[in-house]
């Protein structure tokens, strides 16, 4: 606690060294003080030298044998040492010397990182940001054409933040500003400016107050800045698939290309007699699927999406008439019992009626299924295999029926994911279409819910059901509104999100949306371009993954095949007792094949995920992947090779 004060003093001795700390966690919004991040940082830090201390340990224990054994650089100035050098308790003072500097290395190089992680921080958000603005401008601008003052404006889409994202966040800093903080409008928005770590967010809202203050036209500003921001999104995910293509290429080659020259040497080393399973089982086990997690998670952090919307529906309770009594009657409980079971067995029926819809809307219910039958099915392989006393053999018989049970997890999985994402990628892409029509019909007069009328008539494929359940709705009491809210729950996406949250707050405050419909239509179809230029371009480095693994199973076939039963058929006797062939008699074969079998295992999962997040954005959409190059290793072993 001594050492916190300490820390607090020094922060509030020379606020100046830390004020670029305090304001990337004021952008970063990370809800903490400096002293406070600062504390942690250092107890971080220190935890981080001590197993750099670990590490300098052993290192040091490695100087020391090469003392011992007279290894390192020659001694080309015949200097002579001291005594003292080659005893033990110098080799413990080297040690304890490597320990140290290791431990202050490793806690500085820490505690420098961990200090840069605010500033990491605001340059995510920023980006975050900008990739969400022009939505979230777009729904102002549908709220000042209805007549919305600005600060109803900002209260509104702060409360729509799970649909527009870190922007919709940033706008509520505004709304804390003013009804916490005592600030004015004018003076919230200029705070904001100051403290937002988007460069686009801060020139937008610098105009906006120049806007406020000359009493300019703010609808025709706002409209002006949609058009702006449509047309740089369509930079901006050029710059993102650049560095996209960096990272899968960087992945190709560090975890493609390295595990295979890696297992290479390794089977060399072993051949020679080298200890090379533990090696070629870290490879498998260990470095190929922790590498491929840590670039799944670095590509969900850089992708530009929004995987799940949710919309936060308030539960009014009716009172219109308190002062209206209520008779309670006798003798209806049985009634009430009736409508209790009818709902428990419509959805009972509904299930069976549907099987399958379940699984289409949620692909995540396959689950409940699927896992319950892979484990029986494991369990009763498990129950069915004879007795193996060799290791070898059990995980032989044992692995391949692990694999099937792993496709039965994985194969349903895939088709209703693709089940629903075809359904849905074919609704958003006509959803442009839908609004482009909808705005023309509402300007020459008719209302929104006219136009939905006239829409049912038109074909528009996969929306044209949706739009006739929009419909009925509306025909069975249900407003514009409510049914287009429904619209947004059964296919639930952000693109659709946004669109409906568009709709219905243009609609609400005005009935003549023409404009706004005509600017969602446009945003929607600039979604749909960038999601078509962002599949194309790729394509490309899908295809090299899949090559890339075509390659690795080639190289592992041809070694178990050609390579692994040379060695098993050489001749022990001929063989000399000294050297580097003196080992090769004692080559396990069999876990070098096994281990060659389950990296390539590895490698199919692994690509197949990070195949679907590279192309799709979705690692639900590399499940499909994976289940085609699992089924090409387990036929490749067990039918070709």
């Amino acid at each position: 606690m001594d050492f916190h004060i300490y820390i607090r003093d020094r922060i509030r001795k020379d606020p100046i060294k830390y004020h670029g700390l305090h304001a990337d966690m004021i952008s970063a919004r990370l809800g903490l003080t400096v002293e406070q991040f600062v504390w942690r940082s250092v107890k971080i830090s220190i935890l981080c030298g001590i197993i750099f201390a670990l590490f300098g340990y052993f290192l040091g224990g490695l100087t020391v044998i090469g003392f011992s054994y007279n290894r390192g650089f020659y001694n080309v100035f015949n200097l002579t040492l001291p005594d003292f050098v080659y005893t033990a308790a110098f080799g413990q003072y080297i040690q304890l010397l490597t320990v140290i500097i290791c431990f202050a290395v490793g806690t500085y190089i820490s505690y420098i990182s961990l200090l840069r992680l605010p500033s990491i921080e605001k340059k995510n958000r920023a980006t975050r940001i900008n990739l969400t603005l022009h939505n979230a401008v777009a729904y102002m601008f549908a709220m000042r054409r209805g007549g919305a003052q600005l600060m109803v404006i900002f209260r509104s889409l702060s409360d729509n933040s799970p649909i527009y994202g870190e922007a919709a966040l940033e706008f509520r800093q505004i709304v804390r500003d003013t009804e916490f903080f005592g600030y004015d409008v004018l003076s919230a928005i200029r705070h904001l400016s100051e403290t937002t770590p988007s460069d686009k967010l801060k020139n937008f809202l610098e105009d906006l107050l120049s806007v406020i203050e000359s009493g300019g036209n703010m609808s025709e500003f706002l409209s002006m800045r949609v058009r702006l921001y449509q047309e740089e999104a369509r930079f901006e995910q050029k710059q993102f698939l650049n560095f996209l293509s960096l990272i899968a290429e960087s992945y190709v080659t560090l975890f493609v290309a390295g595990p295979l020259f890696l297992i290479i040497i390794m089977v060399v080393m072993g051949m020679m007699g080298g200890s090379a399973v533990l090696q070629l089982s870290m490879v498998t086990y260990a470095i190929i699927p922790v590498g491929s997690l840590v670039f799944l998670l670095i590509l969900d952090l850089v992708s530009m999406k929004t995987e799940k919307t949710e919309r936060y529906i308030k539960a009014k309770v009716l009172d219109e008439y308190p002062d209206v009594s209520i008779k309670k009657t006798v003798g209806e409980e049985s009634l009430f019992g009736q409508l209790e079971q009818y709902d428990k067995l419509r959805n009972i029926t509904k299930y069976i009626r549907h099987p399958f819809e379940a699984f289409i809307t949620n692909v995540n219910h396959t689950l409940f299924l699927t896992v319950p039958i892979a484990i029986v099915y494991v369990v009763l392989v498990f129950l069915s295999i004879p007795h193996y006393t060799d290791l070898e053999t059990f995980i032989d018989v044992v692995d391949d029926h692990i694999v099937v049970a792993i496709l039965i997890i994985l194969i349903p999985y895939a088709i209703f994911y693709e089940t629903w994402a075809r359904k849905v990628l074919g609704i958003e892409a006509l959803i442009p279409d839908f609004l482009e029509r909808m705005a023309g019909i509402n300007q020459v007069g008719l209302t929104i819910s006219q136009a939905i009328a006239i829409m049912v008539n038109t074909n528009l494929g996969l929306l044209s059901y949706e739009i006739r359940r929009i419909k009925r709705d509306m025909e069975w009491g249900a407003n514009f509104t409510d049914a287009l809210m429904r619209f947004e729950e059964r296919i639930r996406t952000p693109s659709i999100a946004r669109t409906v949250s568009l709709i219905t707050k243009a609609s609400e405050m005005s009935g003549q949306i023409g404009e706004v419909l005509t600017i969602a239509s446009s945003d929607s179809k600039m979604t749909e371009v960038l999601k078509r230029e962002r599949l194309s371009e790729m394509f490309i480095y899908t295809a090299i993954v899949y090559l890339s693994f075509f390659v690795f199973l080639f190289v592992v076939a041809v070694l178990t095949t050609q390579f692994l039963p040379v060695l098993a058929n050489v001749s022990l006797g001929k063989l000399p007792t000294t050297g580097p062939l003196a080992g090769l008699g004692n080559m396990p074969i069999k876990t070098f094949s096994r281990l060659l079998y389950h990296t390539c295992l590895v490698q199919a999962i692994f690509s197949g995920l990070i195949a679907g997040q590279m192309g799709e954005g979705s690692i639900g959409a590399g499940v499909k992947h994976s289940c085609v190059l699992l089924l090409i290793a387990l036929f490749t072993f067990n039918f070709i090779i």
